[in-house]
């Protein structure tokens, strides 16, 4: 008996693995899909409230007066 390359055979195992757990990412965002919306949305409003904005511009003054008086000098 010939020996016979099995590495076509390890291919199709693979790629039917692949495809089995793209169908079950695909059904756990189908039936999660509104809790990710709804969790996305929050994260959205939260990253555009003006005072998340504020806040973040007055942490890169502090930031840029350290990185200014970082040498001692005043």
């Amino acid at each position: 008996m010939k020996k016979q390359n099995k590495r076509g055979q390890a291919m199709v195992e693979y790629i039917i693995i692949v495809v089995l757990v793209a169908i079950a990412a695909l059904a756990v965002f189908a039936a999660f899909s509104d809790t990710i919306r709804n969790k996305l949305a929050g994260g959205i409003q939260e990253m555009d409230n003006n005072q998340g904005a504020a806040d973040a511009k007055a942490a890169l003054g502090k930031s840029q007066d350290y990185l200014k008086n970082l040498d001692g000098s005043k």
